[in-house]
């Protein structure tokens, strides 16, 4: 009998669980919203840590075109990445309303500090589950795997960056082992 109880309290609290997985997954998530080449973009808030004025970069020679470089944020070196360039677009030129997005990055058991280089901040913004669209097949001008979905927002789409695969800590490795590579045998 006693059995049978602990059964019973085991699915109720399991029932429950899933309740509350499905109603956070309908509840209006929160999204960063930026200006980049013309287009809006957002990442999930809870990947954001804080947004700076875009300032001294310290250039790393070797490095694909993408990373800009690093900034000392409060001891720690942050690596910044060019959000245009990485979407294999040309160098963001620095204007006026260009921020450093810091942007927390977890892979496997590790986390990293990422900085983001944005042509503008726009404002947080709240997306229902139902108005984010699958991502795009075909047309996008970045790859596919970046995209987590399309938000409607007052009657435009807004790009939902998968931030784990933009920055993804492996593929930036290997790009850029790529690039030194390529840089040491131009110069043989």
């Amino acid at each position: 009998m006693t059995q049978i109880t602990a059964a019973n309290a085991l699915a109720r609290r399991a029932a429950t669980a899933l309740q509350a997985q499905q109603t956070a997954a309908e509840s209006p998530q929160q999204y960063l919203t930026f200006v980049l080449g013309g287009e809006m973009f957002a990442v999930g808030i809870l990947n954001v840590k804080e947004i700076i004025e875009y300032g001294h970069l310290t250039e790393i020679p070797m490095m694909p075109a993408f990373i800009r470089g690093v900034i000392n944020l409060r001891g720690a070196v942050v690596p910044v990445i060019d959000l245009a360039a990485r979407f294999g677009g040309a160098q963001s030129q620095a204007g006026k309303r260009t921020c450093i997005v810091i942007v927390e990055v977890s892979e496997n058991e590790f986390r990293h500090d990422i900085g983001i280089m944005v042509d503008a901040v726009s404002e947080v913004i709240e997306i229902p589950a139902s108005d984010i669209e699958p991502p795009p097949s075909f047309g996008a001008r970045i790859r596919a795997d970046f995209i987590h979905g399309m938000g409607k927002v007052a009657g435009k789409f807004v790009i939902l960056l998968n931030i784990v695969k933009v920055l993804s800590i492996d593929e930036i490795a290997m790009l850029a082992q790529v690039a030194g590579d390529h840089a040491g045998s131009v110069g043989v």
